[in-house]
């Protein structure tokens, strides 16, 4: 399987700049350069805060940046989402038991798509319903691998400012993926960074925003990072996973004041 993973295009009512950046131009650019490159996507993950605000103008902005789009296209919230709005304006898009949850069964393995959306928190939130069908889902995939797509992610990555607002149940979640042990990877966004590495055993990445970046800063401190855009390119086939970071051409963000 092909996957692309992008995530947290934080689009504003067209027009609007973020950290020195216009979003839907930066997000029209990795959709540009996606179609070019990687039209035979099996899927194209975007991995939660689709709107800085979430506004009806940023959703609406959506929806037309993705109309002309050809690969099969998932997309996911984050908590700068609103869920409500999102369901009204993208009725299409799969969701379960209330949430924008779902899952897509490939020729090389389940992949699942969480909501750790807790509406006015930054931190993320799987709450019991959602772990419960996590649980479900699971065990139909049996001994089939599984890939799990989610925005918050479940480890540390040692940045102080962004790890007190990543999945706050981690312990519950890892209980529920190791009573099957099927799980190949998971794919986070939020934290604006390219990370790989494992958690508890289970190899696990991050990406970049298709907007505006973290700085590698281990302070107590956040800092605006100055680092291009990036989406994934994943191979997912019997041997293993390769996750590919692609920096895409945009433009360089206005200089931002005060900083």
């Amino acid at each position: 399987m092909k996957i692309i993973q992008l995530s947290d295009p934080h689009l504003m009512t067209p027009g609007g700049v973020l950290h020195g950046s216009d979003p839907l131009d930066r997000l029209q650019a990795c959709l540009a350069d996606i179609g070019r490159n990687h039209a035979d996507a099996d899927l194209v993950v975007i991995s939660g805060d689709l709107t800085n605000d979430g506004e009806r103008a940023a959703y609406a902005a959506l929806r037309e940046a993705l109309a002309g789009f050809a690969p099969p296209c998932r997309l996911m919230l984050g908590n700068h989402d609103d869920r409500a709005l999102f369901l009204e304006m993208f009725p299409e898009a799969p969701a379960e038991r209330g949430f924008v949850q779902s899952v897509f069964d490939g020729g090389e393995g389940r992949l699942i798509l969480l909501d750790t959306l807790d509406n006015g928190r930054v931190e993320g939130r799987l709450c019991a319903a959602r772990l419960a069908w996590l649980d479900e889902k699971l065990q139909e995939a049996r001994d089939q691998p599984v890939f799990l797509f989610m925005h918050h992610p479940p480890f540390r990555i040692h940045m102080p400012v962004l790890d007190e607002v990543m999945l706050a149940e981690a312990d519950a979640f890892h209980d529920v993926l190791r009573r099957h042990g099927n799980v190949g990877h998971v794919f986070a966004g939020h934290v604006h960074r390219l990370i790989a590495g494992s958690w508890r055993g289970i190899p696990v990445s991050t990406l970049r925003s298709t907007n505006h970046q973290s700085a590698l800063d281990f302070s107590d401190n956040w800092r605006l990072g100055h680092e291009p855009p990036a989406y994934a390119v994943i191979f997912i086939e019997a041997d293993g996973v390769v996750v590919h970071f692609h920096e895409f051409g945009a433009g360089r963000p206005e200089p931002v004041k005060g900083r």
